[in-house]
C-alpha cells in the first residue's frame, strides 16, 4: 500500500520538496481520518486532490465510470474504488455508504445536447442520495460568477443551479468557487498558453476587457482540502459558497502579456472588436489550440462574464495556503518550470500531484501534452 511518505515523495527529482509539500498535519497519520468519497478523481483537480486528502490521513473512496483509468496512479492501492457515475443511484448509493464527506468535483462542459437539463437531474440524485446515505457534508467545486443569472453564460448558469440545489438541502454543503484554474493541464491555462504562445498580434473579442481572478491550483487543492474537515460553525454550520482566488485581478488580455513576459516572448499586440460571438471564438480557437470544440465553446462563453471574487473570506473561513495565496505570476512560474512549454510524462515516476500539482500528470488530457509553435520570442539581453 502507498503510504503518505510515498506520495510525498513522488518528486519531480528537484532535490527537496516544492512549497507546501507536507503542509497537512503530521500526528493526522496516528489517529483515524474522516471517510471522504471523492467523484471526479479522474479530472484535472480531482487527480490532485486525492493524493492531498490521503497524506492528510483520510480514508478515501472513490467513484469512477470508467476505474481502469486508475490502474496506474500511484495511490490506486491507498483507497477503495467503486464503479459508476452519478447516473447510476446504485452506484452511488453503495459508494456513499458510511461516508463522512462527499467531494463533487465533475461538470459537464457541453458534450450533452441538453447539459443543463442533465446536471441539473445528477445533482438532485446526489443530494437525495447524500441525504439518504447520512453524509455530513458536501464539498462541490464550482466558478466565480457574477450574481443573477441573466448575465451568465448556459455553462455558468447551470453550474449556480448545480450550487443552489447542493446549498438547498439538508446536508451542509461548502460551495468552493473558484475562477480560472492556473496550471499545466488545466483547460483554462492551456488557451492562455496556446493563444499567447502562437499568436504575437490577434484581432480578439471584447471579453479580453473583463475581469479575472485567476487562482493557482496548488491554492484551489488547499481550499477543498481545507473545506472537507474545517468545523460547520458560524455562517459555514448549514453550508455556505466560497469565494477564492489569487491576490490579483487582471484583464484576460493583461493575463496573456504576463504570461508572455513570463514565458520569454514579447509583447502581444490586440486589437478587440465586437464581431466575434462566442461561437465564432470557439471555432477559432479550434484553430489555434488543441482544445475540442465541445470543451473550447463553454469556456469562451463563460469569458464574456467577469469571474472575481465577491466576498473574500476564505481564507478565515478555511484558512490561507501555506505562505499565502500565490500571485498569478508565481502560479505561472510554477506551471512554466518545464523549459519550452509542458511535456505529459509518460510515467508517474516523473510527476508528484502531491508535492508539485502544478506540473502534468500521466493522466492529465492528451492536448495538454500539446507543445505550440513559439512565434516572437523575445530577444535575450546580452
Amino acid at each position: 500500500m502507498t503510504s503518505s511518505q510515498d506520495l510525498a515523495g513522488l518528486s519531480s527529482g528537484a532535490p527537496g520538496a516544492p512549497r507546501g509539500a507536507g503542509a497537512h498535519d503530521p500526528a493526522s497519520r496516528d489517529r483515524p481520518g474522516r471517510r471522504v468519497l471523492v467523484i471526479g478523481a479522474t479530472g484535472y483537480v480531482g487527480s490532485r486532490l486525492v493524493p492531498r486528502l490521503i497524506a492528510d490521513g483520510a480514508q478515501v473512496s472513490v467513484l469512477a465510470r470508467t476505474p481502469a483509468r486508475l490502474d496506474d496512479v500511484p495511490w490506486r492501492d491507498s483507497v477503495t474504488v467503486h464503479a459508476g457515475g452519478l447516473g447510476d443511484t446504485d452506484a452511488l448509493l453503495a459508494a456513499l455508504r458510511g461516508v463522512d464527506v462527499a467531494c463533487h468535483l465533475v461538470h459537464s462542459m457541453g458534450d450533452s445536447a441538453d447539459f443543463e437539463r442533465e446536471e441539473r437531474e445528477t445533482t438532485e440524485a446526489f443530494v437525495r442520495a447524500v441525504e439518504e446515505a447520512g453524509v455530513e457534508r458536501v464539498v462541490h467545486l464550482s466558478g466565480l460568477h457574477p450574481d443573477g443569472d441573466e448575465e451568465l453564460s448556459p455553462h455558468l448558469r447551470s453550474r449556480a443551479e448545480v450550487a443552489r440545489i447542493m446549498l438547498g438541502s439538508s446536508v451542509p454543503a461548502l460551495v468552493v468557487q473558484a475562477g480560472v484554474v492556473i496550471g499545466s493541464g488545466s483547460a483554462s491555462f492551456e488557451m492562455i498558453r496556446h493563444l499567447t504562445t502562437r499568436l504575437p498580434a490577434m484581432v480578439t473579442p471584447t471579453w479580453v476587457s473583463n475581469r479575472i481572478q485567476p487562482i493557482a491550483v496548488r491554492d484551489v487543492v488547499q481550499y477543498l482540502a481545507a473545506a472537507v474537515t474545517v468545523p460547520l460553525t458560524g455562517e459555514a454550520a448549514h453550508g455556505r459558497a466560497i469565494d477564492v482566488g489569487s491576490p490579483d485581478v487582471l484583464t484576460y488580455g493583461e493575463m496573456m502579456q504576463v504570461f508572455a513576459e513570463e514565458a520569454g516572448l514579447r509583447r502581444r499586440l490586440m486589437v478587440p472588436v465586437p464581431v466575434l460571438t462566442p461561437r465564432l471564438s470557439s471555432h477559432w480557437l479550434g484553430l489555434v489550440t488543441p482544445l475540442e470544440t465541445g470543451l473550447a465553446k463553454p469556456l469562451v462563453e463563460s469569458l464574456r462574464c467577469e469571474a472575481v471574487v465577491g466576498v473574500d473570506d476564505a481564507d478565515e473561513v478555511l484558512g490561507p495556503p501555506p505562505g499565502g495565496r500565490t500571485s498569478y505570476r508565481e502560479a505561472l512560474r510554477e506551471a512554466l518550470r518545464v523549459p519550452h512549454g509542458p511535456a505529459r510524462p509518460p510515467l508517474w515516476e516523473g510527476a508528484d500531484p502531491l508535492g508539485d500539482p502544478a506540473r502534468l500528470l500521466p493522466s492529465d488530457a492528451d492536448w495538454a501534452g500539446v507543445r505550440p509553435p513559439t512565434i516572437g520570442r523575445a530577444r535575450s539581453r546580452p
